[in-house]
């Protein structure tokens, strides 16, 4: 009988905090300026520069703690963890390791069974980014850029709960929500605000023990995540049976290639020298300081989708999308605030948004039109100022560039003519030039009618209201 194997995952996530400005210094934070232009003596690591904390740091990372049910530690330290690498300034790591910020949390998720499960969170602590080497094939040299050196990162250390690729995406998920409804970071794996590392190990269904792990790093997508796990087992598994060792390393995954190669064989804690910063003072958070953070957590998800379903009446559906996204969460509120449509600010953010969402290739969060603008959209319709096919026009030129649909409508001259005179004039012209769907709908075929109201719509520069036009058409036929 083939011998079941059971994987066993635990996560490394990083996550870039949104300050303004970097952890020990008041260089600024904003991804993609010029290489070296966001650097001073502390983030270079120049001899007799002094860092000195960022509160705002300390207090997402508590906020993050709070919001994943961990221990605020009341007195943390700062430890430098040491190593040599060129795109390190100092030679040494400001991070956290004996007295991290949170400790003993966690986060519950929903199992592929229908059930829910509850991923153990060791620990999160604050550290600062590395600096970024660039290759350049071309000259055959590396360039090293510090900008991103001293950016503030928080690293949340999963308990090996995790037991399938499905698992480990959605506690991603739920992290990634939990700190972006916190505006603690925007959580973009494709700008690298969030990255994790994954430790795996295979082991019999029933063992006890775990097996040797190894940890995949260049993770920068849920999709490679999932097929890094889906590589990894396969292999470990594959050394198991042909009887050969799992060594613990960390491994690198080619997501192109579809496969990991070695790195360089795991380090332990002794490897890096930790010691206490001296330069850095110990943080103690006050009863004050925590009360002050508790009632600034915003309401979550889950009490989201709660009152969503109780206050504004729009499907499931629709509410489980929305709520998906902060950015649009926070869209639809005041969107529906202003014009009190929920439904109809909801069908706007299902359908078109969507659609184009998907056609562009963007994010929610990135989405440029204002809660105002959608708000006079439903307005504009409502009013019957403009039928629906020239409001999927407007919405789509809002959705590029946000512009005022009144006004854009104004300019265009999309305005529905409801001029009754008008029309009736452009719909006798149309009957009288197209006798043979008149007759056939004399003759019963209601499909004409469609013909019809087509050339009406032709004629009119698709400016008339179609209901208005079908009646109207019915009336002189």
């Amino acid at each position: 009988m083939a011998t079941e194997y059971e994987t066993v995952i635990g996560l490394e996530v990083h996550v870039e905090l949104a300050t303004k400005t970097k952890i020990f210094c008041g260089c600024s934070t904003a991804f993609g300026a010029e290489p070296n232009t966001q650097t001073c003596p502390v983030c270079t690591g120049m001899p007799g520069s002094l860092p000195v904390l960022n509160r705002q740091v300390l207090e997402y990372a508590i906020a993050v703690g709070l919001a994943t049910n961990c221990e605020i530690t009341r007195y943390a330290k700062f430890d430098r963890k040491n190593y040599f690498y060129p795109d390190n300034p100092q030679n040494y790591q400001i991070s956290q390791l004996y007295l991290p910020i949170c400790r003993n949390g966690g986060v519950e998720i929903e199992t592929e069974e229908g059930g829910v499960k509850i991923v153990g969170i060791h620990e999160i602590h604050m550290e600062e980014d590395a600096g970024k080497l660039i290759h350049d094939d071309w000259e055959d040299c590396s360039l090293v850029d510090y900008n991103r050196s001293g950016v503030p990162l928080i690293e949340i250390v999963s308990e090996p709960d995790m037991r399938s690729a499905e698992e480990v995406i959605a506690y991603l998920e739920k992290l990634r929500l939990l700190i972006q409804y916190l505006g603690a970071s925007d959580c973009k794996l494709q700008e690298g605000s969030m990255r994790a590392d994954v430790n795996l190990s295979v082991r019999e269904v029933g063992a006890k023990e775990f097996g040797t792990r190894t940890e995949m790093k260049n993770l920068n997508s849920f999709k490679a995540i999932a097929r890094a796990i889906e590589g990894e087992t396969q292999r470990q598994i594959d050394l198991i049976e042909s009887g050969e060792k799992v060594v613990q390393e960390t491994r690198r995954w080619d997501d192109v290639k579809g496969e990991s190669y070695a790195m360089r064989s795991k380090e332990d804690a002794q490897d890096y020298r930790y010691f206490p910063d001296p330069d850095l003072v110990p943080v103690a958070v006050s009863d004050e300081m925590l009360d002050e953070i508790r009632a600034k957590q915003p309401e979550f998800r889950t009490e989201k989708m709660k009152r969503y379903k109780e206050e504004f009446d729009i499907p499931d559906y629709d509410i489980e999308i929305i709520t998906g996204s902060k950015h649009m969460a926070d869209l639809f509120e005041a969107a529906t605030a202003l014009c009190g449509q929920p439904k109809k600010v909801s069908n706007w953010l299902m359908g078109e948004t969507l659609r184009l969402m998907k056609e562009r290739e963007i994010e929610a969060e990135d989405l440029r039109f204002s809660p105002e603008n959608l708000a006079k959209l439903v307005a504009l319709t409502d009013s019957k100022a403009i039928n629906s096919s020239v409001a999927k026009e407007v919405f789509e030129a809002m959705f590029e560039e946000n512009v005022d649909p009144e006004k854009y409508v104004e300019e265009k001259g999309l305005k529905t003519v409801n001029d009754e005179g008008a029309l009736r004039g452009v719909i006798e012209k149309v009957i009288a030039e197209n006798p043979r769907s008149v007759e056939d709908y004399h003759n019963g075929k209601e499909k004409a009618i469609g013909f019809l109201v087509g050339q009406t719509m032709k004629a009119m520069k698709g400016k008339a209201d179609p209901a208005m036009v079908n009646q109207m058409l019915k009336e002189l036929l």
